[in-house]
């Protein structure tokens, strides 16, 4: 098969701005396709026989990038509609390969805005080799194993390559990352939907994690746009780093599905907008629990991790837990929640057997007006609506018998318990099976969670609750939804999602 891959200079650009494709293929020449993905799919640009020429990719262009020639400058149309755009080049052989441009708002905006979530997508990119996460390249040829492989994460990435195929362009069929079913009696556990067609279509471990196609900001767009005749605008969350007033003219602001990287100036951005009056809507799990920054114009994006502590930078532009002491600055602070209390559901040996949906606990919270939902009432679990990564707070009990929060860093004392469901930040240690979680640094996560790294609290850490609550901060108000799943809710047509969605929706946009 021939190789064919293409990147652009920039993720974003305003109608009547250009941009610069840089592509490599071996049997030129090629068509290109530009499209918006919202409701359907509307192509507004294409162009035959575009010579592109054959490019190898350099050594360690997971740090450096490719370096490919531009192929071709696209200049965005000015009437091209806010929202997410898939380039697709397609060469002579009929083999395809996908970007894609946020394109954002014109002089005319909508009053919501949905921001792409692009930083999760380059800690996860591969290409070249190694991610934020993993070697996935020697991974994936079993040069290495797992905890091998890890040792070779990269923490300063490149913007400037493309992205594997299956993280950000899969096809429909690809399966969740959770497990729809629950394990069975003494059954080896599994991660993810469907591990014979991963398998068959060597799908790393990573492809899953990150990615607007056929996942969940692309399940959220078809419904809000298709079914509910909504009109969103479309940022990436390098736009919010790079400029601080572009939330100015917006009433809500919409996270879906994994918006796990946050740099500060984007956090400023967001908090400044809440605390002004601004409203906040997380349908999104494992929300803002990593730092990162930007460097050389948005080109460089660095993502220490564990690592970030060992930097030689000012504390206050290290690379790390957000909820490390060193910042002063948990993200439940803003969100509500933290992955600190949450943790997995129905992934491997985590919450395995568990429902997949929510016990409703506050039932006559506003945001579930008119869903005909009670207290002990569980919703979501023939969705799953939670599984892979969940977002928790430390729950007590009132005299009323409703969960309030009990205490947690940056777990904003107003904040209302909505429903809940058990869930687990890491697989047992006496686990019998093969593990299929990357370990995490659980010392350094009790530390962060209950300042003490002793083995009680790192265990206590490895029981959370996926939760779904909300809060008022400043003038502002948050609704957090607790897990990444929520888009499916949506796309399954779950009453019960939808009525809530909703809810919040028409309530921060009233």
């Amino acid at each position: 098969m021939s190789v064919i891959a293409l990147y652009t200079e920039k993720l974003s650009v305003k109608p009547g701005e250009a941009f610069a494709i840089h592509a490599s293929a071996d049997a030129g020449p090629c068509r290109l396709e530009i499209a918006r993905i919202g409701a359907g799919r509307e192509v507004v640009f294409i162009r035959d026989d575009l010579a592109v020429g054959h490019h190898p990719t350099p050594e360690h262009a997971d740090r450096k990038g490719c370096g490919w020639p531009i192929a071709v400058v696209i200049e965005a149309g000015r009437d091209w509609r806010s929202g997410y755009y898939d380039i697709a080049l397609i060469d002579a052989s009929g083999n395809a390969a996908h970007h894609f441009v946020c394109i954002t708002a014109g002089t005319v905006r909508a009053r919501a805005v949905l921001v792409l979530a692009t930083n999760t997508l380059h800690a996860y990119n591969y290409w070249g080799g190694a991610s934020a996460y993993c070697d996935v390249e020697s991974l994936m040829n079993r040069t290495k194993l797992l905890d091998e492989a890890m040792k070779g994460a990269v923490g300063v990435l490149s913007t400037q390559r493309p992205f594997p195929a299956l993280l950000l362009a899969p096809p429909p069929e690809m399966p969740r990352l959770v497990n729809l079913t629950k394990r069975g009696f003494e059954q080896k556990s599994w991660a993810g939907a469907n591990p014979p067609w991963s398998r068959e279509h060597a799908q790393s471990p990573y492809d899953g994690s990150a990615g607007f196609l056929h996942k969940w900001e692309h399940a959220f767009v078809r419904w809000a746009e298709g079914e509910e005749g909504l009109s969103f605008d479309c940022l990436t969350d390098y736009d919010l780093d790079r400029d601080a007033a572009v939330l100015d003219s917006y009433d809500l602001v919409v996270l879906v599905g994994h918006s796990e990287y946050w740099s500060g100036p984007q956090r400023d951005s967001i908090e400044a907008f809440v605390d002004r009056g601004g409203k906040l809507a997380i349908f999104s799990g494992n929300t803002a629990f990593w730092k990162v920054r930007w460097e050389n114009d948005g080109k460089t994006f660095v993502c220490h991790k564990w690592k970030g502590e060992l930097e030689t930078v000012p504390d206050v532009d290290k690379t790390h837990l957000w909820s490390h002491p060193m910042f002063a600055r948990p993200e439940a602070a803003i969100t509500g929640l933290s992955f600190l209390y949450g943790g997995y559901h129905r992934l491997g040996l985590c919450a395995a057997r568990g429902q997949g949906g929510y016990t409703i606990y506050h039932d006559k919270h506003w945001a579930l007006a008119g869903t005909d939902l009670y207290y002990g009432d569980v919703i979501g679990d023939d969705v799953p609506l939670v599984g892979y990564e969940n977002d928790g707070c430390p729950i007590a009990f009132g005299s009323n018998g409703l969960p309030v929060p009990a205490g947690g860093a940056g777990v904003p004392a107003n904040l209302e318990i909505i429903a809940f469901v058990p869930a687990a930040f890491a697989e047992p240690v006496d686990n019998p099976y093969r593990p299929l979680i990357p370990p995490e640094q659980m010392d350094v996560v009790a530390r962060a969670a209950y300042g003490d790294d002793s083995p009680s609290a790192q265990e206590r850490v490895s029981r959370g609750h996926a939760v779904m609550a909300s809060f008022k901060r400043g003038k502002g108000e948050v609704f957090n939804a607790g897990t990444t799943e929520w888009a499916y809710g949506l796309a399954a047509r779950d009453p019960f999602v939808i009525q809530i969605t909703r809810n919040v929706l028409r309530r921060f946009l009233a």
